[in-house]
């Protein structure tokens, strides 16, 4: 059954341009609650979310208690941003009634949020489950794309699902045109680009065979562009950053599950930035864990 969450926030601006951009404004949300946290976004990413765990299932999921944990706070982000592979394996529909549940304290509490699609996810049930995540007009056909836009930085969320269950992920000449166009369109202010998969450079090459097909194809289009200054990534399940042409790759920690326990753990991240770069504070599920609260600034190209 299709899950109808209330609209985002009607002061929040959803409109098409001329060249097919759909964008997603925070700021005025921000003037209007005159919050120092219109520099705040909080990152998180594969949820991996399932209809149903079982009580010994090996892949946990802390998105319940982080959305708790957001919700609390005493003052809104600018917006939250969920980077792809959102559902448990291979996008059932289950898995985003769950999702969406999860997340309806966020939409409750008018906090604005913003879904990227991975390689677990089923981009037509996901539009099936949760109908308010449809464009009318989509930029690009089949693809979920957007550029959100705040106070010290617009994000570009692009869709790099190439299809279900297959690791690699690719954007596409179509949807790299898409990007170019938009990122001229607005060079205003730095530019992050947020996308599920990780690029095949610039980061560690034991991960490179997983990630985006196309990387090269797309650092020619975002070097080029001097607003661009990072490149967001989930997918790997791990915590890191590196640097390729100038350009920040900052991989976020999952909210589900690890690889390597011994070395990462789940949580998620916040980003406070400013016009020259950001902060970034790691919070993480195991409250005592070494990563938890531990911070790291960039300053942008």
């Amino acid at each position: 059954m299709p899950v109808h969450l209330p609209a985002q926030n009607r002061r929040q601006f959803l409109f098409t341009l001329g060249a097919g951009f759909v964008t997603c404004s925070t700021g005025l949300l921000a003037e209007e609650q005159n919050t120092p946290q219109s520099d705040i976004v909080y990152l998180l990413n594969d949820t991996h979310i399932g209809e149903k765990h079982p009580p010994k299932s090996s892949i946990p999921t802390h998105l319940r208690e982080i959305v708790t944990e957001l919700v609390e706070l005493p003052q809104k982000p600018a917006c939250v941003l969920i980077n792809g592979d959102l559902a448990l394996r291979d996008g059932q529909p289950g898995d985003y009634q769950h999702f969406a549940k999860l997340i309806q304290p966020l939409q409750e509490a008018k906090i604005d949020t913003h879904l990227t699609l991975g390689n677990h996810d089923d981009r037509d049930v996901f539009y099936e489950v949760m109908q308010a995540q449809r464009p009318s007009a989509p930029p690009v056909k089949s693809r979920h794309i957007s550029v959100v836009q705040t106070k010290h930085a617009n994000f570009f969320l692009l869709d790099s699902l190439h299809k279900t269950m297959v690791t690699q992920g690719t954007l596409g000449k179509e949807q790299r045109t898409w990007l170019a166009n938009a990122l001229d369109a607005h060079a205003d202010k730095p530019a992050i680009i947020v996308t599920h998969h990780n690029p095949r450079l610039g980061g560690d090459p034991l991960h490179f065979p997983g990630g985006l097909t196309d990387s090269e194809e797309l650092w020619e289009l975002l070097v080029a562009r001097s607003q661009v200054k990072a490149y967001i990534h989930g997918h790997i399940h791990d915590r890191g950053n590196a640097e390729h042409k100038g350009i920040h790759i900052l991989n976020m920690p999952a909210t589900s599950y690890v690889a390597n326990p011994d070395h990462s753990t789940t949580g998620w991240t916040v980003a406070k930035l400013t016009p020259t770069g950001v902060t970034l504070t790691t919070r993480t599920n195991i409250k005592d864990h070494a990563w938890n609260r531990q911070t790291k600034t960039l300053a942008w190209r």
